[in-house]
């Protein structure tokens, strides 16, 4: 079987191209995004509530769900693996409807999550769990842009050169999670009708 080559992205992302994406393919992408997590994420929607802004232009824009540790001499940034996504679950459907094209992390997503992804043609992506400084080599720049108060949380615009990612879910609802959970499912029906048709013999 033929691996298939990953698909390289740059931001702001183009909508023509995400909808040629395919939950389970691999992804490199290039460009500027911006870290978010569950306080920030708050602020964000607070703001929009009350009719404000975002603290940067979300269009074609991408969140990755992520507080760094501090960078060491030398380097842009420190470890930078993802958080677990569903907690922003909650903020994330107005942030799409704001222009947000992308977010990245880890773990699945609620139904509402998807739906709304669908509805506004975009894309959740998964980035490898407990790689943090594997990932943060991909990472050319960093600054704080919004909320530096709030630390590690604060919303940082980082430059990324050829970040490794998953497809999770793709323009048209489909679940690179489900999926796999539904191939484990049947390789284990298959190796439990083996295991009976063996007791037989």
């Amino acid at each position: 079987m033929t691996a298939t080559l990953p698909v390289h992205l740059t931001t702001p992302l183009d909508p023509a191209i995400l909808r040629e994406l395919r939950a389970g393919q691999s992804v490199l992408l290039s460009g500027t995004i911006y870290t978010a997590r569950d306080a920030a994420h708050a602020r964000m929607v607070q703001g929009l509530t009350r009719g404000e802004g975002l603290p940067f232009d979300p269009v074609g824009q991408v969140i990755y769900y992520v507080g760094p540790c501090p960078a060491r001499p030398c380097v842009p940034i420190g470890s930078a693996g993802p958080t677990t996504s569903y907690r922003m679950d909650p903020f994330t459907p107005p942030l799409l409807a704001a222009g947000i094209a992308g977010l990245i992390g880890k773990g699945s997503r609620s139904p509402e999550v998807v739906a709304s992804l669908v509805e506004h043609g975009a894309v959740y992506f998964i980035a490898l769990g407990g790689a943090g400084a594997l990932l943060s080599q991909c990472i050319r720049s960093a600054e704080v842009v919004a909320y530096a108060d709030l630390g590690t949380e604060a919303i940082r615009r980082l430059v990324v050169e050829r970040f490794p990612l998953v497809v999770g879910v793709d323009t048209l609802g489909q679940d690179a999670y489900l999926r796999a959970a539904a191939v484990m499912g049947e390789a284990g029906h298959a190796g439990l009708a083996g295991e009976k048709h063996r007791d037989k013999l």
